[in-house]
């Protein structure tokens, strides 16, 4: 660093923070507030090149932003950088998913397009040796430090190089993380991704065992024959689809984590339409992205409030994993006006709005509904379509 006021360039800046003094300094700012940043970065840069404060800084930021995927252990001793925070798999998922590689008897994978090295650290954490490829020189330079800073380097072999050009015919199983990610946002067309889904699936066809992460809205029509699709979520939330080659072509099935617990699709036939009973189930993201509804739906005895909505109704409560069971009080067609005048008679003073198959706005109906929240009593209503026609169901969760 010839001008200690000069910018770096990334990789540059990155190599810093690996120095004795970039180390120290990444320390000394850890757990910095964002809003002390300006007086913390003007004190540090009486003793230090300002583009190392601005790089430890940075790269704090970017710890503080990961600790919700890879908790506040891990995080603190790992680097990052901005894509690699948005795009990382969320540990407890990379962990599930190594978990599967390792019951399947998997001793070495090769980690196409790995990232930071989430994956790769999951992997090598349940035993199995890995080669890490990253085209781009700055996130495999991060994905070997990451292996280095937590001990996995022995497990762990990053290599720098276009995926494409990577011989994995030496390893027992490949992962595949296309970038589903470009200049302008999100990529919804497979063949968009970066490599494209047919690259990676003639990739996985080549070895043994293989899985593919894909975005859990893929078409089901966009499965290859050959795979198994897994839809994953983890609290509630909906984090991948993977599909996977070499286990059980054309199996479906939805994980829940933590549990981990997995309903299989049992290819049952859409279900019935009845009228809405006692008790609602609304089924986790992953049983709906999976299309395994139906499985739900038989296994609390109930049927659909309407074709097109993924709403269980039954008469009697049988708890499931898969899906939250609320149970309904009243059932009305949808208007404003009688919403607001039941939760005054109710006393509701906190609502939860959800809503299936409805273009209202959950904030503004709570805003009209409920405009000086001061009741008691908690509900929720869920905006939907009972049999075609727009409606308003009220409940609570049950018991």
């Amino acid at each position: 660093m010839n001008d200690p006021q000069a910018p770096l360039d990334p990789l540059d800046a990155f190599a810093a923070l690996l120095t004795p003094e970039g180390r120290a300094l990444l320390e000394e700012v850890h757990g910095t507030d964002p809003a002390d940043e300006l007086a913390v970065a003007t004190r540090l840069r009486r003793e230090h090149p300002a583009a190392l404060v601005s790089a430890a800084l940075g790269q704090t930021r970017l710890r503080q932003r990961a600790v919700a995927k890879f908790g506040a252990e891990d995080a603190r001793r790992m680097f990052f950088t901005p894509n690699g925070v948005e795009q990382s798999t969320r540990a407890s998922v990379a962990a599930y998913r190594a978990g599967r590689f390792r019951a399947l008897g998997i001793g070495r994978v090769a980690d196409l397009c790995c990232g930071i090295g989430g994956d790769a650290i999951a992997l090598a954490r349940a035993g199995i040796r890995v080669l890490a490829v990253d085209r781009d020189p700055l996130t495999a330079a991060v994905a070997r430090a990451n292996a280095e800073a937590l001990g996995l380097d022995g497990l762990i072999e990053v290599r720098e190089a276009d995926v494409t050009d990577v011989d994995v015919s030496p390893y027992d199983a490949v992962f595949v993380d296309p970038a589903r990610r470009g200049g302008r946002g999100r990529i919804f067309d497979p063949e968009a991704y970066s490599p494209p889904l047919s690259w990676a699936v003639g990739t996985a066809l080549k070895a043994p065992r293989a899985a593919l992460k894909i975005a859990p809205g893929i078409p089901h029509e966009a499965v290859p024959a050959q795979a198994e699709a897994e839809w994953i979520s983890d609290g509630g939330d909906v984090k991948e689809a993977v599909l996977w080659f070499g286990t059980e072509p054309g199996a479906v099935r939805a994980t829940l984590l933590p549990g981990p617990r997995t309903l299989r699709g049992r290819g049952l036939p859409d279900p019935a339409v009845r009228p809405v009973g006692r008790y609602l189930y609304e089924p986790d993201g992953a049983v709906i992205r999976a299309h395994l509804v139906a499985e739900v739906a038989e296994d609390v005895d109930g049927g659909l409030i309407d074709p097109t909505i993924a709403y269980v109704t039954a008469d009697a409560l049988r708890p499931t994993p898969y899906a939250t069971a609320y149970e309904i009080t009243d059932r009305l067609p949808f208007s404003v006006k009688k919403l607001k005048a039941l939760l005054r008679e109710r006393e509701v003073g906190t609502l939860t709005v959800k809503k299936r198959g409805s273009a209202v706005e959950p904030e503004e109906l709570r805003r009209k509904v409920l405009p000086k929240p001061h009741g008691r009593n908690t509900a929720t209503v869920f905006l939907t379509r009972v049999a075609g026609a727009p409606a308003m169901l009220l409940g609570h969760p049950a018991v």
